[in-house]
């Protein structure tokens, strides 16, 4: 890191997105996903199972990478 962007970073430690994201956050946020997918018809029984896992890993790729 240089020194300039080792100086932004200490003078601005809250800065949005430094906090870590919990599980429980990624799966209710995945669940609302799925609720509305329910909701619009886009989502039936039938796919549950691997929709939720895509939802999951998606959302869980977006805030931990």
């Amino acid at each position: 890191m240089t020194a300039a962007k080792q100086k932004i970073k200490e003078e601005n430690p809250a800065e949005p997105g430094s906090r870590p994201v919990s599980d429980e956050a990624i799966l209710k946020v995945t669940k609302e996903v799925v609720v509305k997918f329910i909701e619009v018809g886009r989502l039936i029984p039938a796919n549950f199972d691997e929709t939720f896992k895509n939802i999951y890993k998606t959302v869980h790729d977006a805030v931990r990478s």
